[in-house]
């Protein structure tokens, strides 16, 4: 368990965690929501994590600057959808709909009805790009299911259960199709091991670049709210 040390002024709230696997301090400032977490061994003092806050401070502000703030999304905003920033405009009709300009949403409607739209065609895209692979490697998967994870984009089980972040319909359509590649490779090797990634090469030769977008743009992909 965790709990926080203020530092500076104006005060800056530090989730101070021990860990067993922890050999020194260590210090991360999510991109995602600005949350400051130090993890320390557990017989160190906390006079000492006192005194490494205070001399990486200026650090420490500098990088919570950059965060951008969540948004909730509503008609009049924007949102990620396929690699492009559309707004988001409402419309006399029902549900939800989608061209090249922008994101439709019904009059009334909110961003439960954004994020099913969204859940359901990032369903459609994974269950394609998954089939076409699982068939170029020979192996078959059990089931295809979506979760809001941050963790992760993917996952695969030994039984052969595929997990995606739904949210990855966000990102540009070539990067979806590497993760989705990703995960059936691990049908083939239930590792990270050279002979993986070479399973993952043989199914998209250009998955590096796909996999440095995530990394470099992931964050912006957890930054739109769908609740009230």
């Amino acid at each position: 368990m965790g709990r926080d040390l203020i530092i500076g002024n104006p005060p800056i709230a530090v989730d101070l965690r021990r860990s067993a696997q922890a050999r020194r301090l260590s210090l991360r400032v999510s991109r995602l929501d600005g949350k400051v977490t130090l993890t320390m061994p557990p017989r160190a003092p906390e006079r000492e994590a006192l005194a490494f806050l205070q001399e990486r401070e200026a650090w420490l502000r500098g990088h919570l600057a950059d965060v951008t703030p969540q948004a909730t999304v509503a008609a009049g905003g924007e949102i990620m959808f396929a690699g492009r920033l559309l707004p988001i405009r409402s419309h006399a009709g029902r549900g939800v709909r989608a061209d090249d300009a922008a994101l439709y949403l019904a009059r009334g409607a909110g961003g439960a009805a954004l994020k099913a739209f969204m859940r359901a065609r990032a369903h459609d895209a994974l269950t394609v790009a998954c089939d076409r692979y699982a068939g170029q490697v020979g192996r078959r998967y059990t089931r295809l299911t979506l979760r809001d994870t941050r963790s992760r984009w993917g996952s695969c089980t030994s039984d052969g259960a595929l997990m995606f972040s739904w949210r990855l319909i966000m990102a540009p359509p070539p990067v979806l199709d590497y993760v989705a590649a990703h995960e059936v490779a691990h049908l083939v090797e239930m590792n990270h091991s050279p002979a993986f990634w070479a399973v993952v090469a043989s199914l998209v030769p250009d998955y590096a670049g796909h996999r440095l977008w995530l990394r470099e743009h992931g964050d912006q992909l957890h930054r739109s709210r769908f609740d009230a």
